[in-house]
């Protein structure tokens, strides 16, 4: 079929086989031209391993450090009538790229929240790997389903204290407004932080560590965005900031449970990047076209993978770790320096819907977009006919 992209509201309800493919060998380029990772890890679990910074630290991993990886993620197979998920046709081109270059990589494709997918996981290592070294939580869902009681958890994005009215970037009509949020009331904290914190990332942990598979000093990292004052009203402050707090929790009771390994634990905090998930949260459309304004013409700009390559380079496997007053690993830090806020802010201040092109990056942000999807890639030609159907290979039953 010819694909083209179908858009509604900030989701994109359609992929291009071919264009994801292309995206994800532009990333295992750029990893490949950096040279191999020193430190790297060996055995790698990757938990969201289909899109974003969970697949770039797939990514990194293998094809900067040479390691074996087993992805888990939750993904749509194409038909002959419609295209699977961008996470699926991101999955295949990145196994059938593994497996041209020799290296171990298993899929697993189910609900990560699920006891059944952790069994089958650690099943998985203790019949292929023995044991795993870096295990990266990278899980962006609006619901969980707790696996011992079956209640279903929805998260939401909702300030705490009082409803905030903000300016907007309206992508469906591209044209700045206003929105006004709802404050959120407990069980809105509640259920977000049992999506969106850190208690699946626990019970991830604490299950390798009973099956025995994690190795001696392994680490382990969830990632997180933290922002500055213009995103926290709906980010920080609100239900998201509280979920992301509960990662730290889980974070220090990690390293308590996997003490006699010398397990390290970690809270990385990333860029804000353009992703499924962050297109959906009103302020981020805006703040990241401004951003991508003020960082690319100060040559300070890094996508998802220049920003796991630095992570793994620098932080998780660098001679000196960058923390935050949080303790998390600091990476994003290009984007929190005062000058770069602050021309951010008064970008944001000004700009009006005549004025997105000139002050903002609004076409890079939404060609960003696009590419999630395998859309808007120099390489491909969008009016040929492709196959829907791309299988993936090395996925466990």
């Amino acid at each position: 079929m010819v694909i083209k992209p179908k858009i509604r509201g900030f989701i994109c309800t359609n992929a291009h086989p071919v264009g994801c493919a292309e995206h994800v060998q532009e990333q295992i380029n750029y990893v490949k031209q950096q040279g191999a990772l020193k430190n790297a890890p060996k055995n790698v679990l990757v938990i969201g391993a289909s899109t974003g910074y969970g697949l770039a630290s797939r990514i990194t991993a293998a094809f900067g450090g040479g390691a074996k990886t087993l992805g888990i993620f939750f993904e749509k197979e194409g038909t002959e009538r419609k295209t699977g998920s961008a996470g699926w046709y991101n999955t295949a081109a990145f196994q059938a790229a593994a497996d041209a270059e020799g290296l171990w990589s298993k899929n697993i494709n189910g609900d990560a929240f699920s006891n059944e997918i952790k069994q089958k996981a650690i099943d998985t290592i203790k019949a292929d790997l023995g044991k795993v070294d870096l295990i990266i939580y990278s899980l962006a869902s609006p619901r969980r389903t707790d696996p011992n009681t079956g209640e279903v958890y929805s998260s939401t994005l909702k300030p705490i204290g009082n409803a905030v009215t903000t300016k907007n970037l309206n992508t469906s009509k591209r044209e700045i407004d206003d929105i006004t949020v709802e404050a959120a009331n407990q069980d809105d904290i509640d259920n977000t932080i049992k999506v969106m914190g850190g208690e699946d990332w626990e019970m991830w942990i604490e299950a390798l560590k009973e099956a025995d598979v994690l190795a001696d000093n392994f680490k382990t990292s969830a990632y997180t965005y933290i922002g500055k004052e213009l995103t926290w009203p709906i980010y920080g402050h609100a239900t998201i900031g509280k979920a992301k707090e509960d990662l730290d929790r889980a974070t220090v009771a990690i390293k308590e449970s996997t003490k006699a390994l010398n397990g390290e634990a970690y809270v990385s905090s990333l860029n804000a990047v353009v992703t499924q998930a962050s297109s959906a949260i009103p302020i981020m459309p805006l703040y990241i076209s401004a951003l991508f304004k003020v960082m690319k013409a100060d040559g300070t700009y890094e996508g998802t993978i220049e920003q796991i390559h630095a992570l793994f380079t620098e932080n998780l496997y660098g001679e000196s770790p960058r923390f935050d007053d949080g303790g998390h690993l600091f990476q994003n830090y290009k984007e929190l320096e005062d000058d770069v806020q602050a021309r951010i802010q008064t970008v944001w201040d000004c700009v009006t819907t005549e004025t997105i092109d000139e002050l903002t990056d609004y076409v890079g942000y939404h060609n960003e977009f696009l590419r999630l999807f395998g859309f808007g890639i120099d390489t491909v030609d969008y009016e040929q006919d492709v196959d829907s159907v791309a299988p993936i290979a090395n996925m466990i039953d």
